[in-house]
Formats: structure tokens, sequence, C-alpha cells
């Protein structure tokens, strides 16, 4: 049988998830030569084989290739034989073109690392540091491209004789495993006090640790992407001390449990839940709580007023140490300074974190990337990412349309809240982890620093920069500051030919949200896209946050929006949602003038002090500090304090959440009226006034709140229904941080997929702000002919 030479090219997640070593047995099975690298697109293989072979070979590939890799192109062509003796794995080429690999997610830790974890013949027994080709830290210790140990923070490790005999044995499961290592040579614990003094190292410093937990003490834990803050979950004493010394009054804390058993005594698990905290990306999952249970293995004050728990699974081998030996739930937080990014290095931690936690239980390993943990809903029935960070960032999405520049490389930074930048690579998206709210220094450097890591493991420069059009967000200023350098530093000039130089794009902020969605669907116009969150910069410098756009290849059509309302005193509005619920009631009942009487009737009036009340009012009739929203997060915010009164919320969507957790999943189809005409040359208002008018009569009624939420609810639901309707497009899209309201969005699916409309909405790319660099990307690509 005649012998030919192949080179099969293949991309995806296929670096640092053992694919070369599976190739490798693989093509020793089937008596076939040559070899595979790691290349700058994914690997790269060669083998001399009949073509009969070839067709098994590739089945065999696609049919047991390794768990968590994932092929998305596999490319084969014909070569000349050469007559390879052997299959052998090369070591990585350096190569003259775009790196587009994709980087992988750092994973949980695999069945068979936890087996020898607690296995006291393995000679990893209790090493906090297992890992294989299957698991542990891939992103977070990552420096460049191709994944290979000197790449890494692991870099500074030298493997003893038994690691590297394992790393070079390509039948061993740590073949090729970069962050390979034991307690002989690998990263080791250490207990700090507040001083920094060391009181245990090893693992005396995992058992001291635990017991300190047990005592009510805060830990400050350094984990895979950075630091946790910890606390037995079931200590009143000690979670409120948290609360106070985190500046966290409100907010729910995160969980992790020792197992599922666990898990299932306080909330209630799907099938799909179940697979989600066991899966390798082994995020926090939102979970219903179990009501009225009097077994609940935590306190009240960790989610106060709050129907689901986060919570996850342990997923590094320290956490599964940790968790074995305490056998309760434990707090496990986000170890930073209140809105800074996570602390990732101990030095820093020892200083940020001294005036919140006891003791420090810090590793020598370093974190390159710091990365939170991932927080995951189910929603109808889907997966629904709402942080992107840890187990799934930096998420690689393939822009199919054959129309797309390949060419071009394009930075994407995002807004201001839930930040995250993305990075275009000839057809591939790289959207890097949340980075938090653009509102302090902290967090601008770490925006600056994942923008020049991201860079740096991509070597690229970007030929375009895409950022929102909002001129006062810090990553709008960030975009021009980078083209200002370039300019400055003479790397272009103002005036040199447009294909050579960099330039800047500034997408309206819905229009990205709208565009995230079609880029990780892949959708063809035309579409009716609704986009509904709490604050977007509009093209006409209002608020925008209610609004329907009509979406075709040659223009975009603004068709629709709420009736605008002010906030009164601007984003302090936002926090003080009582000044949104006086102006709804204002602009509802002017007509009337009877304003005093209902904010008395509703009692709203014991929230303002007299003189508060008297320039407020002042503020609404002479229209001072008081800039016009459409935004449907703002009507909802304003809905919730009329029922459910709060003088402040103390965290981002609070009083959204009250409103939606008030539904409780009870099904009506009643609904409160509104009205919208539609012409098709104009944006039409959709008048909420109805509805307020409606709701405060009900109010005052006596009528439940949840009954009144629910109405709220399927009144929107009703508004898209209405819009759709009209309009009849088949497809629909949703966006916008409104749409991770589980209630809203799953009945808004359920109607328009009733009358036969294609729903589309965001799942792997977050629905809020941090899904916006990807949109931003594919409208900076589309035709400069589309308008507005």
């Amino acid at each position: 049988m005649s012998l030919s030479r192949y080179e099969i090219k293949i991309n995806g997640l296929v670096q640092g998830i053992g694919f070369r070593p599976f190739i490798y047995q693989l093509a020793h099975k089937l008596n076939i030569n040559g070899w595979i690298n790691n290349s700058s697109e994914g690997v790269t293989i060669q083998i001399e084989c009949s073509p009969e072979t070839l067709n098994l070979f590739i089945a065999k590939i696609k049919q047991e290739k390794p768990q968590q890799s994932y092929i998305e192109n596999l490319v084969i062509s014909s070569l000349n034989f050469v007559g390879y003796k052997s299959f052998i794995i090369r070591d990585s080429q350096k190569e003259n073109k775009p790196i587009s690999a994709s980087i992988l997610p750092d994973l949980s830790t695999c069945n068979d690392c936890i087996k020898e974890l607690f296995d006291c013949q393995n000679r990893r027994y209790r090493y906090p540091f297992i890992n294989c080709t299957n698991c542990g830290c891939r992103y977070s210790i990552i420096k460049k491209i191709p994944y290979d140990r000197i790449f890494t923070t692991m870099s500074k490790f030298e493997m003893c004789e038994e690691c590297e005999k394992e790393y070079k044995n390509p039948l061993d499961r740590r073949f090729h495993a970069q962050p390979n290592a034991c307690e002989k040579c690998g990263p080791h614990l250490e207990l700090w006090n507040q001083k920094g003094e060391i009181l245990a190292k090893f693992d005396q410093a995992l058992q001291t640790t635990c017991e300190l937990i047990k005592q009510g003490k805060i830990l400050a834990i350094k984990g895979l992407g950075g630091f946790h803050l910890v606390i037995d979950s079931r200590n009143k004493l000690a979670v409120n001390k948290l609360r106070q010394l985190k500046n966290r009054p409100d907010k729910p804390f995160a969980l992790m449990y020792p197992n599922l058993d666990k898990i299932t005594q306080d909330c209630y698990v799907s099938s799909l839940e179940k697979k989600i905290l066991l899966s390798s990306a082994s995020p926090i999952v939102l979970l219903r709580r179990k009501k009225e249970n009097s077994l609940s293995l935590i306190c009240s004050e960790i989610a106060p007023n709050n129907p689901y728990l986060g919570i996850m699974l342990p997923y590094t081998p320290l956490h599964h140490l940790l968790l074995a030996e305490l056998n309760f739930p434990i707090v496990a937080t986000s170890g930073n300074r209140h809105s800074e990014p996570i602390c990732i290095d101990e030095t820093e931690a020892l200083v940020k974190l001294n005036s919140i936690t006891d003791y420090f239980l810090v590793h020598n390993r370093p974190i390159f990337s710091p990365i939170d943990d991932s927080i995951v809903r189910v929603i109808d029935n889907q997966v629904i990412i709402l942080r992107c960070a840890r187990g799934y960032a930096p998420l690689s999405i393939t822009l199919k349309n054959q129309n797309i520049a390949r060419d071009k490389n394009i930075l994407a930074l995002g807004g201001h809240l839930k930040s995250a930048i993305a990075l275009k690579i000839d057809n591939k998206v790289f959207l890097s982890q949340y980075l938090g709210n653009l509102d302090n220094l902290e967090n601008e450097e770490l925006l600056d620093n994942t923008t020049k890591k991201l860079n740096n493991i991509y070597q690229i420069k970007p030929d375009l920069i895409t950022c929102d059009l909002h001129p006062d967000y810090y990553s709008t200023k960030y975009a021009e500051t980078i083209i200002d350098k370039f300019h400055k530093e003479g790397k272009l000039s103002k005036n040199e030919d447009r294909k050579n130089s960099i330039s800047l794009v500034k997408v309206q902020h819905h229009i990205a949200h709208i565009y995230s969605v079609i880029a990780e669907h892949n959708l063809n116009l035309p579409l009716l896209a609704i986009a509904w969150d709490g604050t977007g910069y509009g093209l006409d410098k209002t608020i925008w946050g209610g609004e329907f756009f009509l979406i075709t290849e040659e223009k975009i059509q603004r068709i629709a929006t709420f009736s605008p309302f002010p906030l009164l005193g601007g984003e302090r509005a936002i926090i003080e949602p009582k000044r949104i619920t006086l102006a709804l009631l204002s602009q509802t009942f002017k007509a009337e003038n009877n304003l005093d009487t209902i904010i008395n009737k509703l009692k709203i009036n014991q929230y303002f002090c007299s003189q508060e009340l008297a320039v407020l009012k002042k503020m609404l009739a002479k229209q001072i500090n008081s800039p016009l929203t459409s935004s449907v997060g703002r009507l909802f915010d304003g809905i919730s304090c009329l029922l459910k009164p709060k003088e402040i919320i103390t965290f981002e969507g609070q009083a959204a959440m009250a409103l939606e957790y008030l539904t409780n999943d009870i099904i009506t189809t009643e609904t409160y009226p509104f009205s919208w005409q539609y012409n098709a040359d104009k944006c039409n208002y959709i008048y909420w006034e109805s509805i307020v008018r409606n709701i405060v009569k009900e109010y005052l009624e006596n009528q439940s709140i949840n009954d009144i939420s629910v109405k709220f609810h399927q009144t929107l639901v009703k508004v898209i229904s209405t819009v759709a309707e009209k309009v009849r497009l088949k497809n629909i899209v949703l966006a916008g941080g409104c749409f991770q309201n589980k209630y809203l969005l799953e009945n808004t699916i359920h109607s328009l997929r009733k009358n036969n409309f294609q729903v589309y909405y965001s799942k792997k790319v977050p629905t809020n702000d941090g899904g916006l660099a990807l949109g931003q990307i594919l409208f900076s690509l589309s035709p400069n002919s589309i308008k507005f």
C-alpha cells in the first residue's frame, strides 16, 4: 500500500489540554510516523500513511479528543513524501504570522488528581498544587503563546527528576503538563499573620488555617487567580464583621460548599445546574434557596432578602483539602478592598487586606493575570454567563461572516461598568476576563495592564481601536490616549494613508449590546433588536436604556423607546431610587396637580426630609440637574422603590433585583395599559404613565406587591410583543442588563416563541456591559455606508 505525506492544521482549544500527547498515542496505535507541535494557530501535524489510515486517524481525532478540547477548524493538505521513521512531539517553532491560537481557561481539578490528592500512598498526597494535562491553572499563569512552561510563571520552578520523567513520558497523564510539580520542586503554602510573619508552612499551614476559620477568623487565601476572603458561613458574627470591614452591607456573599449533597440541603439543584457545578469551569451558580429551611447550613446574613444563593464547589486542590477538613460551607468572596481589583500578590494583599483579614494563607506560585470567579445562571434551561471570568475567559468567539476583514486587528475597550476588553485577530475575537467597574485608579490600571498583557500574548498592534460613545468613560479616554500616543511617537502620521493608519471607532452603547448578540449567534440581517439596561449614552446626548431598533444591511433605525423621565440629581438618583420614584409620580400626576397628596398616601414623604423634598420639587419644575432617560433599568428602580421604599441602594442592580424577586415565579396574563403608536418613519414613544398610575391605584387598594410586580413584568413582556407584532420581522434580539432578570427574559422568550418569532439572547457572552467589547468589534467591521 503506497504512503503519502499529509499536513493537518487544527485550531480551536487544542493547547494546554493534552492534545499533543493524545495525538502521539493515537499515531502509535495506528502505526503512523510523523510529528506534531504547537503553532501560532493551534497545532500542526505531519503524518505519512495511506489515505484509508488518514481517514481513520481524522475520525478518531474527532471522536476521542480530550474532553476539554474543541476543534474549530481542521484543514488537510498533501505534501511530498519524505520517509519519517517514527512519530514525535516537536518543540514549538517561532512563526512569522499572527497568533490566533485560543488560550485555555483555568480548569478545576480533575477526578484523577483528586484521587491522588487523598491517596496516602501517592507521592502527591495532600499536595495543594497537584495538576495534570486535564486540569489546573492555564490563563492565570500564561505570559505568551505558545503554551510552554518557559512562557508561564511556573518557569521559576525547576522540575525534580520524578516530575521531569512524567513530563517527558508520552504515555503519562502529566506529559507536557506545563504546571507539573510536587512538594519537592513546586510551590508551597505559608500562613502569615498581619505583620507578614510566617506562622506555619506546608500542610501545617493548611491545618492551622482550618482551625482559625472554625474560630471565626477572617482569612485571606491566595488561590488560582487571586485572593479570597474566607470565613465560616455559619458564623453570624464573622459574616457581619466581614460586611462591615469590606463596606458591603447588603450584597450577597459567594459560598463554597464541600460537596453537592450539602448544596441540596440548602438549595434546589436541577440536572443542568448540577452539570455546571461539576464542570471544569466550576463557576458560581445562582441557585434557588429552599424556603423555611430549618436545616440550613448557613446564617441568614449571607444573602439578606434574596431567594438565591451564589454557590460553587471546590475547584483547586487547596480548596478540596480545605473543605474536606472543614466539612461545612465557607464564604469565599473576592479578596479586594471595596470596588478595587482582586489582589494577586501576597505582598500587595498584606498591605491592602490588612485592615480586613486576621491571617493570610499564601503560596509562591505567581499569578500573571488576575481572574475572579465566573457567575452563571440557568434561564430558559440554558447556561447564561453573567460574569465571564475563571473557567471561561479568555472567551474565543469566531466571526463566521465571510465578509469580515480578517487582516484587520482590532482592540475593543468595552464600557465603564463590568468592564472587559476584546481583541480581534483574523476571524477570532478573544474576550478578556471581567475587570470590574472603571471608577477608581486601581481598576483603570487593571484595564491598562490587561490590554498590554493580551497584546503581548498575541504580539499584535491594532489597526483599529473601538470604544463606547460616552465621552466621560475612562475606556473612551483611554482609547483616545492610545491613538494620541501613536501619533506623538511618530508611529503614524495624521496624514498617513488610511489603510496604514490606526483609527478610532466609537460605538453607541446599545448598538454594541445588540451586535454582541449578533456576533455570538452569527446572525443575518434584518432583525428587530431590543436593548434594555440602566445607562447608555444616546446619539441625542440623553441617557438611553429602553430601546427598539430595526437593523438592516443599510441602516439602523431607532423605532421605539420609552418616553423620557428625569433623573433627579443625575447619578445620585441611581443610588437613591426614591428620587426616580418621585420623578415618575410627578410626571404621571402632573395634570391633576396632586403630587403632594399622592406621595403622602404612599408614605414616600417619610423617606425625604421636608427641605430635601422641597429642593427636589424645584429641580423637577425648573429641570435643574435632571438629565432625561428612557432607561427600563431606571424604571425598574423607581417601581421597586414605590413598592418597597429604600433610602439608598448599596450595590448595582439592588432595587431591580428586589422587584424581580417579588414575582416569586407567579404566572399571570394580566397587564397594565400603556400607549404606543407605530409610525415607520420616526422613533415612537412608549408611554408608561398609565402603568405607574395603575400601580399606584392597586398599591393604595392594598393589593399584593407580589401581584403588582408580576403584572409590571408581564406588561414589559407585552410591550415587546406589541412592537414585534407590528414590525413582523422573524428574528428578534434581546440585549442589555435588564435581561439578566430571569422572570422577564423567560416570559418574553415564551411570549415571542408562541407567536412564531425566533429569539436570540446572550448565553456565552454576558448580556450586561461585560459583552460590549464583542459588539463594538462587530459593529466597527460593518460597512461604512450603514446609517442611523
